[in-house]
């Protein structure tokens, strides 16, 4: 008798164990975090090519923030204004406060699209950011804010424009010191007219190269690529056209 009652306590024993697992498994599943994305201080590898459908934030949003961003008496890691630092992948995350899919519950976001002049970002009298580049943030954000890069396999500097090319090349890696009222060393590269000066006078293409002599650009952040040196070179050969 006695060891029946042993092994009916034995079973029941296994029973609410098994029950508790079973609750334990249930609240775990329904648990819902937000993605951790871990930094260990190096660049990803890049991707085999550049997705026309993906932003990746090495190419794009990096350049993009430390050039309206990360400056001096703003978000670089000496001023670090308000406790923000967008100088690198963590920082951005974190102090960003950028929520991963979701870029409206993202203050990264919310202050590049703010109506009112005190909280907009850029400040003035910085020119805020355009539209396009707005978008990119966003969808970035949206794509889940992953710390990528790429690499372009169809550079194209045969048939450089500067509508296509250099433009858009200026307003995310430079604008964001060389714009409004009062540009960084009284040089604007807002405009055509003003982009053709700086080449002219050997300034562009001193500075992206890092040439001896020149302030090496863009500041605080890594060379240009050599695709788009090239193209800058070739713009340049071609004698600057308004294209």
């Amino acid at each position: 008798m006695r060891n029946l009652k042993d092994q009916t306590m034995n079973s029941r024993m296994k029973l609410n164990v098994l029950a508790s697992l079973l609750v334990l498994l249930t609240a775990i599943s329904s648990c819902k975090h937000d993605p951790v994305f871990p930094d260990n201080g190096q660049d990803p590898p890049p991707s085999a090519f550049c997705d026309p459908d993906t932003v990746y934030f090495h190419n794009e949003i990096l350049p993009l923030l430390n050039s309206g961003c990360a400056v001096s008496g703003c978000h670089n890691a000496a001023s670090a204004e308000d406790g923000v630092v967008l100088t690198d992948y963590s920082k951005i995350i974190s102090t960003g406060k950028v929520k991963p899919g979701k870029p409206n519950d993202s203050k990264l976001y919310k202050v590049l699209i703010d109506n009112d002049p005190g909280d907009r970002m850029p400040p003035p009298p910085r020119s805020p950011f355009t539209t396009d580049q707005i978008t990119k943030v966003r969808r970035w954000i949206e794509q889940g804010a992953k710390n990528n890069r790429c690499e372009s396999n169809n550079c194209d500097t045969l048939n450089v424009s500067f509508s296509a090319h250099i433009q858009p090349m200026m307003q995310n890696n430079c604008t964001g010191c060389h714009s409004g009222n009062q540009p960084q060393g009284g040089v604007s590269l807002t405009s055509y007219a003003t982009i053709a000066a700086s080449a002219a006078s050997g300034r562009l293409l001193g500075s992206v190269m890092h040439s001896p002599g020149y302030a090496a650009m863009p500041q605080g952040a890594p060379k240009l690529d050599n695709c788009k040196i090239t193209q800058i070179k070739k713009w340049i050969n071609n004698g600057t056209p308004n294209n």
